[in-house]
This record gives C-alpha cells, structure tokens and sequence, in this order.
C-alpha cells in the first residue's frame, strides 16, 4: 500500500446509509466495536432519535461525524417553496453544528415541473447559497455541494460534474462553499482528474474545496435502480485507488467515507457489512 494502514483506517468513516438497519445506537456500538473511527448521518434517523441525543452518543462513544446529508433543493420556482427550502436549510445547518461536523451535504435539486432550463436552475442554486454562506460560517460549517451522476439532472440535482459544482461554489470563499467528490456520481467523467486538481486550490489543504470524500462502487446492470443500485467495494468498474491518490494530491487528508445505497447489503447482519466494508476498502482503496 502506497499509505500506512493505521493513518488510512484511522480516516475511514461508515455512511450511515451502508448499515441502514441499524439503529443509531447500533451504528455507535458497532463502528466503535470495529474501530471505525468515523460516521456520515443522514437528518432524518439522527431527528427520530433527537439531535441533542445523537450528539452524546456519538461522542460518548469516541466517534467523529464526518458530515451531516442533507440540505440542498434550491431550484424552486415559486417563492414560498423557495422561503421553505432556505428554512429547512438554516435548521440543517444548526444540526450539523449541533452534531459537532464542519460539513452540511448538499444535493441541489432538479429541474422544477415543466421547466427545461438547466442554466437557470443552476444561478437559483448559486442565488441560495449566496443567502445561506454568511448563516453557515457563523456556525462553523462548510456548505459541501455534491455533483451527482447525470441520470438524477431532472429531479434530483443539476449539478452533474464536478466542474459545474467548482465553477458555482469558486463564487464564495473556500472555507465556506466546498465540493464533495463521489466516486459513484464522478467515476465516468474523463475530466474528472484535472477538476480534483482544480479543487485542491492553490493553497494546498489550506484552500482545498473538496469538503467530502465518499466511496461506492459502479456495477452493472444497476441492481436497484439508479438511487439504490451502488456496489460495494471492490465489486463494480471505479478505480476506487486511483481516486484517492489524486484527492490527496489535491490537499484533501479529511475523512474517507463509505456511503452505499444496496438493499442486498441492508438485509445483512449490520457488523459482517462493515466488516467487509473494512476490508474492501483496504484491499481497494489503500
């Protein structure tokens, strides 16, 4: 390996969505039990538990939230449902603060119903977070916009390269809107390398945009359909290594996060998942 196992394990973080059969209780136990030192929690169970509640348990049990996912879905149309979306946002980044993690994941949100403009969806995105930037930096948590795979454009998110993504958050300063760099929305894209280098700034880590770092394969044909179809580790077409190697090179030493969406993983028992998650992210990405 091109890293020191114990440096490389010790950045490891389990995206709660790998092992969504477990409780959050369970997911404290187990990463701590596995010595994973890391989580990624999503706002819906981490609210159903209490976020004050959340926070304790996972420092109590010696863990570190490498994120919270998600805010995001700026590209309303009509003025209420945007007013409502920038609500939900200031409370998601309360809980992120409130969680103790630097990092609110972003999804944009896709084209509103019977619009066809990219191009204006994405400056409504770009308007948002002009308005959300100064609340976020009060709280001490960076605005991490995610580029996902084209096929989510018309209802999920059009951002869909990491270029779109840099070319909107270099509009603001570095420590307040990042990028997260998803190998399974990214892994297709030949200008993908160059873009990581562009986001590592020329600071260095001190002006890095790369805010997040997630991990899931790209097998084919897509089991579950494109939102629960990632592959495990180690199973699927991405050069999981060579992703690495080049988001360190941009500067980025944060946490290494497993986030797979696969109901053949959720019908597993939860510790032989993160088990192999260990050792596939060892065997492929070290």
């Amino acid at each position: 390996m091109s890293h020191g196992t114990p440096s490389l394990l010790d950045r490891l973080s389990l995206n709660q969505e790998t092992v969504r059969q477990w409780s959050l209780p369970e997911l404290a136990d187990g990463c701590a039990r596995a010595g994973v030192r890391g989580v990624g929690l999503w706002r819906a169970p981490v609210r159903q538990y209490g976020v004050a509640a959340a926070a304790r348990l996972i420092r109590d049990a010696g863990l570190r939230v490498s994120s919270l996912c998600r805010g995001g879905f700026f590209t309303a149309l009509e003025p209420g449902e945007r007013a409502a979306a920038l609500d939900d946002n200031r409370a998601a980044l309360d809980e992120a603060a409130a969680l103790g993690t630097d990092t609110l994941v972003l999804v944009s949100g896709g084209l509103p119903p019977g619009s066809r403009d990219l191009a204006g969806a994405r400056e409504r995105i770009a308007d948002v977070l002009g308005e959300l930037a100064p609340y976020a930096a009060e709280r001490g948590v960076r605005l991490a916009l995610e580029p996902l795979h084209p096929m989510y454009a018309a209802d999920r998110c059009v951002v869909s390269t990491l270029t779109q993504a840099l070319d909107l958050a270099e509009r603001f300063p570095a420590d307040r809107v990042g990028v997260v760099v998803d190998t399974y929305h990214l892994w297709w894209d030949d200008t993908v390398g160059t873009q990581i280098g562009r986001a590592g700034g020329p600071g260095g880590a001190a002006g890095s945009r790369i805010a997040a770092f997630q991990l899931a394969d790209w097998v084919t044909p897509l089991p579950e359909g494109v939102l629960l179809g990632r592959g495990q580790l180690g199973d699927g077409s991405v050069d999981l290594r060579w992703f690495r190697e080049r988001v360190e090179a941009a500067g980025y030493r944060g946490p290494v996060e497993v986030e797979i969406f696969n109901p053949a993983l959720w019908a597993r028992d939860g510790a032989e998942v993160l088990a192999e998650v260990v050792q596939r992210f060892l065997t492929h990405v070290g």
